[in-house]
């Protein structure tokens, strides 16, 4: 943990550059979801678990919109820039849009002013708030929910059942 947490929300890499997560149980690994909203969306099992909990209080838009932004920035093709651009504006930032994203007016505009001609960047600022929203709000209550306690307790038994004929 050799960046400050804000540098690390800024530099998703940075998270992994100095830590290899192979020789982690699944325990520990469970467990390591807690140190970053970061690590929580890099790790398949996290991610699944985090979005559950989302369902559960109806604010999976958010994961949703974050990773179809990620998806969204390594498009290559011109013509996939314009109908994915399409396909997020009208699935979370439109009005009454199926899945709406809560972001401010301003964003929002800014947003609808652009996406005739969208770019690989036009939904950075929504992104952003999503994920500092994600961050700050979702992702404590998570730590603190009956899902994440009860994947860590389950990782827990089954390394200590692992471990118990060599003690």
């Amino acid at each position: 943990d050799s960046l400050p947490k804000t540098a690390q929300a800024k530099d998703h890499n940075a998270i992994f550059k100095d830590r290899c997560c192979f020789h982690r149980s699944s325990a520990g690994e469970t467990m390591a979801w807690s140190e970053s909203v970061d690590t929580l969306l890099a790790n398949k099992d996290g991610l699944a678990a985090f979005r559950t909990f989302l369902k559960s209080e109806f604010s999976e838009e958010n994961v949703e919109f974050w990773l179809a932004c990620e998806d969204f920035k390594k498009t290559k093709s011109s013509t996939k820039i314009t109908s994915k651009a399409q396909k997020i504006y009208s699935d979370f930032i439109q009005a009454d849009a199926p899945k709406e994203i809560n972001i401010d007016f301003h964003t929002k505009t800014h947003i609808s002013q652009n996406i005739s001609e969208p770019t690989l960047s036009c939904f950075d600022d929504a992104q952003r708030l999503i994920y500092s929203l994600m961050a700050k709000d979702s992702f404590p209550r998570f730590l603190r929910s009956e899902v994440y306690k009860e994947l860590v307790k389950k990782q827990q038994n089954r390394n200590q059942k692992r471990w118990l004929p060599f003690l």
